[in-house]
């Protein structure tokens, strides 16, 4: 298989893995659920974590295992980041492990989950704008 062949599977897989975390976060947010609200924060992260390494495999920069999104951003290249504001990033990432487990810090609430899905809605349109046409082919199964 060529190099660029290859490049163009591992960003499809990563896009799959994005693509998957917005369907269940638009499938939850769509229940209108309180309940939800944390897993719809924590799917709407890992969209944008995942696409924000898909940008960084494109850009061939290796990236530790991190869900800080901040970090992630920071190791794009300027021109190659998405439009999120550092509040935003900051917002995001506790939503990764955060919600996941007790902490006393209460719930989450609905309209903090339609903000993160309109986070990773932006994250996923600015991604798939430079990514080239082959990653974003669904795999075959």
């Amino acid at each position: 298989m060529r190099e660029e062949d290859e490049l163009h599977t591992i960003l499809a897989e990563w896009v799959e893995k994005a693509e998957a975390d917005l369907a269940s976060a638009v499938r939850l947010l769509a229940e209108k659920e309180a309940w939800a609200a944390e897993t719809i924060c924590f799917h709407a992260q890992q969209c944008v974590e995942k696409y924000l390494k898909t940008m960084l495999v494109l850009a061939r920069i290796d990236f530790p295992k991190t869900h800080d999104v901040r970090r992630l951003m920071g190791m794009l290249p300027s021109a190659s980041r998405p439009d999120l504001s550092q509040a935003e990033r900051d917002t995001l990432t506790p939503y990764a492990t955060v919600t996941r487990y007790p902490t006393g810090l209460g719930p989450l609430h609905i309209c903090q989950a339609r903000q993160a899905v309109a986070m990773a809605r932006r994250v996923r349109k600015h991604a798939r704008s430079v990514l080239p046409r082959p990653a974003l082919r669904r795999r075959k199964r």
